[in-house]
């Protein structure tokens, strides 16, 4: 899809995703652009075995922009389908590499008809080690990630900002035209935010 035909929001290079660690309900996330101005809002819908989330263009929610979901109900290894809400049609898939993600997260991104066009990889120094000390409060080596396309080109860098009450990754597209969907990218984001902290005891 041209990158004309792609909401504005989806458009910025820079993105700051937040989201509270102490929540009582479903996951909330609050994601900005460069200048500090809110782009997304995005929640997971709670009570749900299949996991699912939605993307709106502002707190009020009045206009769905994504949707990300799985049909599996167990969430490791899973694929989760990213569906352009206004369009109705699919952007495309992220799996999670279940085994690979024990020591060091690894995510395949897919296109429509299910091919391989990316992976985002942990860089994270001493991968291993941050997983253990997670679960130690006075303990924090910050995951570092790099999105590359199919061919090995970078496209895009997100780093993992320390704060002790609420999650921050900072997302960062590399590429001045994108290789892989943007779309793709903030949902593989808001799911980092998501699926790999809580299932480390973030």
């Amino acid at each position: 899809m041209l990158s004309s035909e792609i909401a504005p929001q989806f458009q910025h290079k820079e993105y700051l995703i937040r989201r509270k660690i102490f929540t009582l309900l479903a996951a909330k996330f609050h994601i900005y652009d460069e200048a500090g101005n809110l782009v997304f809002f995005s929640r997971q819908k709670p009570f749900r075995l299949r996991e699912d989330f939605r993307v709106y263009s502002d707190e009020s929610q009045s206009q769905e922009l994504l949707v990300i979901k799985t049909p599996q109900i167990l969430d490791i290894g899973a694929t989760y389908k990213v569906i352009d809400s206004i369009s109705q049609q699919p952007v495309g898939a992220l799996r999670r590499k279940a085994l690979k993600s024990i020591f060091r997260d690894e995510w395949l991104f897919l296109s429509m008809d299910g091919s391989e066009i990316g992976k985002l990889s942990e860089t994270t120094r001493s991968a291993l080690l941050s997983r253990l000390l997670d679960f130690r409060p006075f303990f924090y080596i910050p995951q570092k990630y790099l999105i590359s396309d199919a061919n090995g080109q970078e496209v895009a860098r997100i780093e993992q900002n320390y704060n002790p009450f609420v999650l921050k990754y900072r997302l960062s597209i590399i590429q001045a035209s994108p290789t892989i969907d943007p779309r793709l990218i903030i949902a593989c984001g808001i799911l980092l935010a998501g699926i790999e902290r809580r299932q480390r005891g973030g």
